[in-house]
C-alpha cells in the first residue's frame, strides 16, 4: 500500500503530521483488507476544491472532500485521488469545537471509503452504511473522543419529506368550486413518495377545510400533520381528529403566507399549555420557530416535542455570501435543537434548487414542502413532481 501526498494552493504539512497520516491510512487499509493499492491524497485550499467541485461536480460552492476513484473494470494498482480542502476543514473543525488532526483524519478515511466503493449519494441507506466505516475505522485507529462523538451525532437515516397540499385548495377557492381536491392531492403525494401530508388549517379558511382534513385523515397511509394557531376553537378540532402531529405557527389575518416562527417572548406558558392539551390526546406537537439559539431555548420549556426549522431566510437570500450564512445559521439551529432533544424538521420556501445544501444538514430528519411541489406538478403530475422532490432529499444527505 502506498500513499502519494500533494499540495495546491496551501503550505506542505509539517513532515510528522505525513508521517502519522501515512501510517494511520496504512491501518486503514490493513482494517479494510485492502492490499498491494496506490492512492493519491492532495491538500488544496478553498479556491481550489470550489474550482473541482463547479468543473466536475456543478456545484457552485466548495466541499470538505472529493474523491476520483478509477473508473470500474481497470484492473489497476491506483484506486484514485482523494482532494481535501485544509482551509474547509479547518473552518468546520473550529466550527464544530474539534482538534483539527483528527477531523482532518476522518475526512481522509471518508474520502478513502468513497475510493472503495461507497456513495453516500446512491441508495437510501448508503450514507448509514458509508458512516458506519468511517467510525469504525476512527474507534480502531484514532479513537478521539470529540470526533467520534460528532460522526455518531451524524449517523442519521434519510430525511423525510412531508408534501403541504394548501395550495391544490387555494387553486379549489380560487373559484369557490369542488375541485381540484385536496384529498385526491394527499393520495396522489403518497404515491409518489411522499412520509406524511400536511395542511394548514387557517383561521380565515382561505383554503383547507376541516372536511378536507377530515378525509385527508381518514383517507392516507401515511401520517397527517395539521398546522394551526394556538386557538381554543383549533385546538378543540385538532383533539376530535387526532392527526400525529400539529405544528403550531404563528398567523396574522392579512399574511399571504406563515411570515417567521412562532414568537415565545412572554408566550411560554401560553403555548406550554396548548402543548400539554394536545399531547394528552395522544399528539405530538411540534414549533415552527426560526433558527435562533434563544428561540429554541425557549421552546425546550414548553414540552414540545419537535421544532421545524424556519427556512425563509435562506430560501429567499438573493446573494450567494447571504445563502451561505443563513445555511451556516440552520446548520448551528439544527445541532442545537438536536442536542436540547429535539425531533428536528424543517421547511418553507424550500424548492428544487435550494434544497440540496439544506437536505444535506444530518440533524434535520423531515422536511415540509408545498408549493414548489404542487408548481411543479402543474408540469409533471403531482405523483412525479413529489418523486422528484423525494430524490433530491435523498441524494442530498451525507
Amino acid at each position: 500500500m502506498k500513499i502519494y501526498i500533494n499540495y495546491q494552493g496551501i503550505n506542505k504539512f509539517p513532515a510528522e503530521i505525513e508521517r502519522q497520516l501515512k501510517k494511520h491510512l496504512q491501518n486503514a487499509f490493513k482494517l479494510l483488507n485492502i492490499k498491494k493499492k496506490i492512492v493519491s491524497l492532495t491538500f488544496v485550499g478553498n479556491e481550489e476544491i470550489l474550482e473541482l467541485n463547479q468543473r466536475y461536480l456543478s456545484r457552485p460552492y466548495p466541499t470538505n472532500v472529493l474523491a476520483f476513484p478509477v473508473e470500474e473494470g481497470q484492473n489497476m494498482p491506483f484506486l484514485g485521488d482523494v482532494v481535501i480542502a485544509v482551509e474547509k476543514a479547518e473552518e468546520e473543525a473550529c466550527l464544530y469545537g474539534l482538534n483539527f488532526y483528527p477531523y482532518l483524519l476522518s475526512l481522509c478515511f471518508h474520502g478513502l471509503l468513497h475510493l472503495l466503493g461507497h456513495d453516500h449519494e446512491k441508495g437510501v441507506y448508503s450514507p448509514w452504511l458509508m458512516l458506519r466505516n468511517e467510525i469504525n475505522l476512527m474507534e480502531k485507529i484514532y479513537p478521539d473522543p470529540e470526533v467520534l462523538k460528532f460522526l455518531r451525532r451524524r449517523e442519521y437515516m434519510p430525511a423525510k419529506l412531508a408534501v403541504n397540499v394548501d395550495h391544490v385548495a387555494t387553486v379549489r377557492e380560487a373559484r369557490k368550486t369542488y375541485y381540484p381536491d385536496p384529498v385526491h392531492a394527499a393520495v396522489l403525494a403518497e404515491l409518489g413518495g411522499a412520509d406524511g401530508i400536511v395542511v394548514h388549517l387557517r383561521l380565515d379558511r382561505r383554503h383547507i377545510k376541516e372536511r378536507d382534513v377530515r378525509l385527508i385523515r381518514e383517507i392516507i397511509k401515511t401520517k397527517l400533520i395539521l398546522e394551526m394557531a394556538i386557538d381554543k376553537d383549533l385546538i378543540k378540532f385538532a383533539k376530535e381528529v387526532k392527526p400525529y402531529q400539529v405544528t403550531l405557527v404563528p398567523e396574522r389575518p392579512e399574511e399571504i403566507t406563515t411570515e417567521g416562527g412562532i414568537e415565545l417572548e412572554d408566550r411560554v406558558e401560553e403555548v406550554k399549555k396548548a402543548v400539554k392539551e394536545l399531547n394528552k390526546s395522544g399528539i405530538k406537537v411540534s414549533l415552527f420557530i426560526n433558527p435562533d439559539e434563544k428561540a429554541l431555548e425557549l421552546a425546550k420549556k414548553t414540552g414540545a416535542q419537535i421544532v421545524e426549522l424556519h427556512t425563509g431566510m435562506y430560501a429567499d437570500a438573493e446573494e450567494e455570501e447571504k445563502r451561505l450564512s443563513e445555511l451556516t445559521r440552520l446548520e448551528n439551529a439544527a445541532r442545537f435543537a438536536k442536542d436540547l432533544g429535539f425531533i428536528v424538521h424543517a421547511g418553507h420556501g424550500l424548492n428544487y434548487e435550494n434544497i440540496g445544501p439544506v437536505a444535506a444538514i444530518p440533524e434535520i430528519e423531515e422536511f415540509s414542502i408545498g408549493h414548489s411541489i404542487v408548481s411543479r406538478a402543474i408540469f409533471v403530475g403531482l405523483k412525479e413532481a413529489v418523486k422528484e422532490m423525494k430524490e433530491l432529499i435523498l441524494r442530498a444527505r451525507s
